[in-house]
């Protein structure tokens, strides 16, 4: 409990700006007395703040315990933590799904670059060659959405959908358990939507139609 009042303490210096990336901590031995405490409990309080993220050890005649930035994956692994931990069902992430994913096609058909639609293209590739040999998984599937979002080139929402990863990739195989055979039709789906991308259509019919099916199929399962 003494750790954690320190963790809080500095937790609540960072979030009102008195801590900024790059400070020191004050030494353990000042931490010590300003809290009344033992050094196993200051190390103890600055392991938890390191585990997430908030600030970086370092050792040496410079070290100490400095302040740092969280990395939007730092950010978007303890999003992901409380969605895999959360009791959601495939119906309620697809919905999310819709919601979302339909919501960012104009960003995705106004800023698409080159390199993007060469990346999807990609992925469509390889999604044709795995059906071919029968290797398809929804893994394929879960990387061209997560691609899609990256081509929005807003950082936000490449975590957001990042971190939703996992809890994707349970809603179309549970999806998938309905309908064997629907990562044929829908790799089909996102080679026509990549087309529709390149030629700035910002229709979202494509991939309306393109996750209605899968919301359609988990709502059997629930």
């Amino acid at each position: 409990m003494q750790a954690q009042v320190i963790v809080d303490q500095i937790r609540m210096l960072i979030h009102q700006g008195k801590l900024k990336p790059g400070d020191r901590l004050p030494s353990e031995r000042e931490l010590c007395s300003r809290f009344g405490v033992s050094r196993v409990t200051v190390r103890e309080a600055l392991r938890v703040l390191e585990a997430g993220g908030l600030v970086d050890i370092r050792v040496g005649a410079h070290g100490g315990a400095f302040v740092t930035t969280p990395t939007n994956a730092r950010l978007g692994e303890g999003l992901a933590d409380l969605l895999r931990l959360s009791p959601l069902t495939a119906s309620e992430v697809t919905e999310a799904r819709m919601v979302f994913e339909l919501g960012i096609v104009p960003m995705v058909v106004a800023r698409a670059t080159e390199q993007d639609i060469t990346a999807l293209r990609e992925i469509c590739e390889r999604q044709k060659a795995a059906l071919k040999d029968d290797t398809y998984s929804m893994s394929l599937s879960a990387e061209f959405h997560t691609r899609v979002a990256a081509c929005t080139h807003n950082v936000a929402i490449e975590m957001l959908v990042e971190s939703f990863h996992g809890p994707m990739l349970m809603s179309l195989k549970e999806a998938k358990t309905r309908a064997p055979l629907m990562g044929r039709k829908g790799a089909g789906e996102h080679a026509k939507f990549v087309d529709a991308v390149a030629d700035g259509d910002v229709d979202a019919a494509i991939m309306r139609e393109h996750l209605q099916r899968t919301a359609d199929r988990v709502a059997q399962t629930s």
